[in-house]
């Protein structure tokens, strides 16, 4: 049973209708028809790489076969080598386009490198004017010869997207008349290079932001289309509230009108209003009822309805719109063919007799089961290996002999024996010189032990001294042994005796 107010609102519908009916006012307003997915080039933004190029077929299958014809990336913008096209993914997103004649490539190109990089307005004003007097136009004219050389010429160029916001480097409002003659300069840079057809797209953002961005448009001479980005975010909390705001929807619907241009949608989807399947399908009717040029709906999360499952109901909501129904196919009546039958003629059968085989039984022989002996093996006893001891053999420790000096033999004096006066010489003897002072030997020196060897004996001194003869001596010294003990007490071991013959002078000597 239907609520009160159920009953309220169905007869108020009923009233309504009645009405309408009574008028001839039957149609409803355009925004209560259903989206059902017009003839715009429809593409969607899947990854700036080539995993965005892959990615399109599976999209494709997704919606039931809708083509996709709008390829969609952006050039990096953190240096100027990215800006002029210098990276690998672009010759992906050409070969993709080449291959239908009813494709197309939109690329968005930033008009400032650095281009998120929070630059401050003071600095933005310096990068404007810097680009407004040519310092830059060697960049675009490289990215333009980069496309005309890909294949890609007729490539729709989104330069400087969302210039009236905050976000970027590229942004207008710090100066907006010089980023309009920036603008200006970097169309007829790319222009001027042979061979090229692009299409400029100028895209702000929905609502005012950071400056109307009518104040930063440049001119029609260097715009060819006017796009929008729009996601379900303020300003405005409703759909409604996107079309009547200012510089919203229907504003930029009536500003390309009057300028004679043609509209675009880059970048839609959702985004703070979370799932909000409203919002897609009222975003797909305005499409319908507008006939942009193209439009690419930011399929990530959280602004996605394919690759992002966090927004189940716009997702069904989308592809409920955009799904290929395929033609309607009108069954053929069939006309049944009248079936004459043919008489069946009986082949006769003839029975192959069987001849039946033989069967020859098989003996079982039955296999004798020899035992398998079981031998023992044998537990060996595994002897204790004794550790055996090394002995340590000691070390011996040289025995450095200590040096022994040699005791010197002091000479023991001579003791002088009177002289004995010899008888007459006879004339045969033979004078005999007159003797000498006997010098004793030197006292050994005591050698000083070195360190690194033992000091060598010396030889000792000869314990019995030969005194010799001395020359021209008046004494005659005869040799005696007196044995060991007599010679250390007489201390000498030899007898002289003095001779004089009592001429030449007092010495008695014979000179024969």
């Amino acid at each position: 049973m239907p609520r009160p107010h159920h009953r309220l609102v169905s007869t108020c519908v009923g009233t309504v209708t009645a009405g309408l009916l009574a008028t001839g006012a039957a149609l409803a307003a355009p925004d209560d028809e259903p989206a059902r997915g017009s003839g715009t080039a429809f593409g969607a933004y899947l990854d700036y790489g080539p995993s965005g190029v892959a990615r399109i077929p599976s999209l494709s299958r997704w919606l039931g076969g809708r083509e996709i014809r709008v390829g969609h990336t952006y050039l990096p913008g953190d240096s100027w080598a990215g800006i002029e096209g210098r990276v690998p993914f672009l010759e992906d997103w050409a070969r993709w386009r080449r291959a239908k004649e009813d494709r197309m490539f939109v690329l968005n190109v930033p008009l400032q490198a650095r281009n998120e990089g929070r630059v401050p307005d003071w600095q933005v004003v310096q990068l404007i004017r810097a680009g407004a007097q040519g310092e830059y136009d060697r960049h675009f004219r490289r990215l333009a010869e980069r496309l005309v050389e890909l294949g890609v010429p007729d490539t729709v160029v989104v330069l400087g997207w969302e210039m009236n916001g905050t976000t970027y480097t590229h942004r207008c409002g710090p100066d907006p008349e010089n980023w309009k003659a920036y603008w200006t300069r970097v169309v007829n840079t790319m222009r001027s290079v042979p061979g090229q057809r692009f299409k400029f797209d100028f895209t702000p953002n929905r609502g005012t932001d950071a400056i109307p961005w009518t104040r930063c448009y440049p001119g029609d001479d260097v715009v060819d289309v006017i796009g929008m980005d729009s996601y379900d975010q303020g300003p405005g909390r409703t759909f409604d509230d996107h079309v009547s705001q200012p510089y919203g929807l229907q504003q930029h619907v009536d500003f390309a009108k009057a300028h004679g241009k043609e509209i675009s949608y880059p970048e839609w989807g959702l985004f703070r209003n979370g799932d909000n399947p409203e919002y897609v399908r009222r975003m797909l009717r305005w499409i319908d009822q507008h006939h942009p040029l193209y439009h690419t709906i930011t399929d990530y999360c959280p602004h996605g309805v394919w690759q992002c499952k966090q927004n189940p109901k716009s997702s069904k909501a989308f592809r409920d719109a955009l799904a290929e129904q395929g033609p309607v196919v009108v069954p053929t009546p069939v006309v049944p063919t009248p079936v004459v039958p043919t008489p069946v003629v009986p082949t006769p059968v003839v029975p192959t007799p069987v001849v039946p085989t033989p069967v020859v039984p098989t003996p079982d022989v039955p296999t004798p089961q020899v035992p398998t002996p079981q031998i023992p093996t044998p537990e060996v006893p595994t002897p204790p290996v004794p550790t055996p001891e090394v002995p340590t053999p000691p070390v011996p420790t040289p025995e450095v002999p200590s040096p022994t000096a040699p005791t010197p033999v002091a000479p023991e004096p001579e003791v002088s024996v009177p002289p004995v006066v010899p008888p007459a010489p006879t004339p045969e003897a033979s004078p005999t010189p007159a003797p000498t002072q006997a010098v004793p030997d030197p006292a050994p020196t005591r050698p000083a032990p070195t360190p690194s060897q033992p000091p060598k004996p010396q030889p000792k001194p000869d314990p019995k001294p030969r005194p010799q003869q001395p020359v021209n001596s008046t004494q005659w010294c005869l040799p005696f042994d007196f044995g060991d003990w007599l010679s250390k007490l007489i201390g000498g071991q030899s007898l002289c005796i003095g001779l004089g013959f009592g001429w030449e002078g007092d010495s008695g000597f014979w000179p024969f």
